[in-house]
């Protein structure tokens, strides 16, 4: 029989079995922690039963005390039951408590996607049951909160004592767990107390705050009564001042283009303004968008980085032999090889990390101009404008569409500003990666020149290309226009015609090019500008089928028709005029008496009357009152029935109210 000689390699290994014995071994790898997992002296499951107990007792409190203080109240105070958590329609309250709210259950949400244990009142939780438990969990950490946003919205001194109990309780007891647990076996050690972040920062300002709002009392104004809404009518009614011939001359001039380079930054930076006030819902979609950030960030590298790290710690000699097998071959030195493939793959974790940051930038950039977006949408739409948000002509009331579409904005806001950033991790991602592995590595090491290879190949095209496309440029200014008495016109046809033609493949090759990076753009934009609603990413025809776009229209549409400040104010001098003891009665009272005022200049009467007269027309012309007047109703209703055109009626019923109401006030007036 013949047998076959085994040779043997001349980089083989040969153990010296006399080394397992020694004393003193050396291990071969670096030893790996291990977390093991924590019980903090503060059982969570015991905390959240004590905490659901003592919110329950604060509630039926808080509901004994606002059902004794209901009475009388009427419009002129804002939501007072324990069942509305705050009035999201009020402008002029304080926004703080109500988005510390919403941070601490979006907060909540965050940490639910990957929780073992998605309810703390069960450990080890099943997996066939997981998912039930986190939808259960989904509806059980906002009624948790919800005392809190309670005990803010009540505006009396009890609620705020009970509201400064719950926020030291919730902020005592998590800043316990995480002293004692700071390590967690998650995907990362320090994940959970990161994560926490934002809802130790939220109920920290709770507890500031709560305790602020007892010893300052109740000292804010009512919705419909309050200052902001009268100044914000004199904002509009003050007549402008007339600009003077230097000023206007200065204007005319055109601006500079540093002046045109700084207006860029500019309206990427909201400026808060005192006679302009987000509307609550906004303001709790923002700072929500904030925290949703934190966390995809969050997310994002504790699941990448920490990888990247066990892997580039684990590469040994025994890597050229798997590149081997592939047919790749780094050198002949197998150190060599660990430093190289050590090397890339920290290249590898330095993109992953620029890509997070850019992304964060941007997401943050784009956030801002939301905001600037925002303040010049509502502006538009408290004026009557609508094309410059609609394609077709819209109405101001409010639709079942549009009360959905308000009701979850924030949590649209939240959901796509976490997609957004994930999908721009990964194309920023991508990108870094052809940057330094195709471009900067080549040409600092001088090999692998693949695409200064492949661009040295097709360099005549290029060249073609560009040529061609200079030489119709340069024909088309110097050549096939002219300009006689200040107009244009063609000129040289015969020859325009004749490159028209020559031109015509080179033209066919330059539309290839040209549509490929059509395709590269509109990818890059859509994916820039993903987490906005205030913009559609679809053409201006089609905006009606992008879904975001669609639900930040009728959210406007809402805010606008139930908050417009005109129509808060014209609600606040009725108010004022109806309550015994209002400013406005007071004077008609003294009127009456013959309790003469100091005499005014005529000046002075006729800014008066004119400032009637312009309030009178902006309410006139309001849509969003429209619809609440009786005669409006009426006439709407007899004539809709008669002639069986809705639309016609409501023109006619409009232009008569309008007739009806300036010929009163011009009476008045007179």
């Amino acid at each position: 029989m013949n047998h076959s000689k085994v040779e043997v390699e001349p980089f083989a290994y040969y153990y010296d079995y006399s080394d397992w014995y020694s004393d003193n071994p050396e291990p071969t790898d670096p030893p790996k922690e291990v977390v093991l997992p924590c019980d903090p002296t503060a059982d969570d499951k015991i905390f959240h039963i004590c905490i659901l107990s003592i919110s329950l007792v604060v509630m039926l409190i808080l509901a004994a005390l606002s059902r004794r203080n209901k009475l009388c109240q009427g419009f002129t105070r804002a939501s007072s039951s324990i069942f509305s958590p705050t009035n999201f329609l009020d402008q002029t309250q304080k926004k703080g408590v109500t988005m510390a709210v919403f941070g601490l259950v979006f907060s909540r949400l965050a940490m639910l996607v990957i929780a073992a244990d998605p309810l703390p009142f069960s450990k080890d939780t099943p997996a066939e049951i997981k998912e039930f438990m986190k939808i259960t969990a989904i509806f059980y950490y906002p009624i948790l909160y919800y005392p809190l946003m309670v005990c803010s919205t009540l505006q009396n001194k009890a609620g705020y004592v009970f509201g400064t109990l719950l926020s030291f309780s919730h902020f005592g007891v998590q800043m316990w767990q995480k002293f004692d647990c700071p390590k967690t076996p998650e995907i990362y050690k320090f994940y959970s107390l990161l994560a926490t972040l934002p809802q130790l920062a939220c109920l920290a300002y709770l507890c500031i705050q709560f305790p602020m709002l007892f010893f300052r009392g109740t000292q804010t104004e009512e919705d419909p009564d309050s200052s902001y809404y009268s100044d914000y009518v004199k904002s509009l009614l003050r007549k402008k001042k007339k600009s003077s011939a230097v000023s206007s001359s200065c204007a005319s001039d055109k601006p500079t283009l540093m002046e045109r380079l700084l207006e860029v930054p500019k309206s990427y930076i909201y400026i808060p303004e005192k006679v302009f006030r987000f509307p609550l819902k906004l303001a709790v979609s923002v700072f929500v968008a904030f925290v949703a950030l934190y966390h995809t960030a969050l997310l994002l590298i504790v699941l990448v980085v920490p990888t990247l790290h066990i892997v580039r710690a684990g590469i040994d000699e025994n890597i050229a032999f798997l590149l081997l097998g592939f047919g790749i071959i780094l050198s002949d030195d197998r150190m060599e090889v660990v430093k190289i493939v050590t090397f890339y793959t920290w290249l590898l974790e330095v993109c992953y990390l620029c890509a997070m940051t850019l992304s964060c930038v941007v997401s943050l950039v784009m956030l801002m101009r939301s905001m600037v977006l925002h303040r010049s949408n509502l502006r538009g739409r408290y004026k009557g404008e609508i094309y410059n948000l609609y394609n077709s002509q819209k109405s101001l009331r409010p639709t079942k569409s549009g009360v959905v579409c308000w009701m979850g904005f924030t949590g649209y806001q939240a959901a796509l500003v976490c997609l957004g950033m994930a999908i721009q991790t990964l194309v920023f991602f991508i990108c870094f990666l052809v940057l330094v592995f195709l471009v900067i590595v080549p040409v600092f090491y001088g090999r692998n020149l693949i695409v200064f290879q492949i661009a040295g190949k097709a360099w005549p095209a290029w060249v073609t290309v560009i040529l061609t496309t200079v030489l119709q440029h340069v024909a088309a200014k110097f050549a096939f226009v002219k300009k006689e008495a200040g107009t244009r016109d063609l000129n040289n046809r015969e020859s325009l015609f004749l490159l028209t033609y020559l031109l015509f493949l080179i033209n066919t090759v330059v539309g290839v090019i040209v549509g490929v990076w059509r395709v590269l753009i509109t990818a890059l934009y859509n994916i820039l500008h993903l987490g906005r609603l205030d913009i559609s990413l679809l053409h201006h025809t089609a905006e009606s089928y992008d879904p975001a776009y669609h639900y930040y229209t009728h959210f406007l549409k809402v805010e606008v028709s139930q908050s417009h400040p005109l129509m808060k104010a014209f609600c606040g001098l009725l108010l004022d005029m109806m309550v015994e003891g209002g400013r406005v009665a007071q004077k008609i009272r003294d009127a009456e008496e013959g309790i003469q005022e100091s005499p005014r200049r005529k000046s002075t009467s006729g800014r008066r009357i004119r400032s009637r007269w312009q309030l009178v027309y902006t309410l006139v012309n309001n849509p969003s009152l429209l619809g609440s007047r009786k005669h409006f109703q009426t006439v709407q209703s007899s004539e809709s029935i008669l002639n069986g055109s809705p639309k016609r009626s409501k023109q006619a019923s409009s232009k008569r109210e309008a007739g009806k109401t300036s010929s009163e006030a011009q009476d008045k007036t007179e």
